[in-house]
This record gives C-alpha cells, structure tokens and sequence, in this order.
C-alpha cells in the first residue's frame, strides 16, 4: 500500500536522526516506528487485560 505522509519540520528532523542513528533509510525507519508501536501497544493492552482485576485491587 502507497500512503503519503505530513510532517512537520520537527517531525521530519526526528525522523532523519532516527534514520541516521540506525544506518536506515527515513522510509525504512518510519516502518520499524509504526511496527515497534504497535507491537508495544499489543503488549501493553495483553498486559491489562491480564491484571486488570490486580491493578482495579490496588487502586483502591
């Protein structure tokens, strides 16, 4: 899938040390951006769900 992306000047800056810093293309260090994300993002929610009932315990 082709998709364009906006940045700002900041944000294109943050991506080319990023890419800079890895040895990878600003393309390629975008990808590994929004895979690490999710798959940080896939962890966090695996980790509620399973203590959720401990965390709404210690809440309180």
């Amino acid at each position: 899938m082709e998709m364009t992306v906006h940045l700002t000047a900041e944000q294109e800056r943050a991506l080319a040390m990023l890419a800079e810093a890895q040895g990878i293309s600003e393309h390629e260090a975008a990808v590994r951006a929004i895979v690490e994300a999710a798959a940080r993002r896939a962890l966090f929610a695996k980790g509620w769900s399973r203590y959720a009932l401990l965390l709404d315990r210690l809440a309180q």
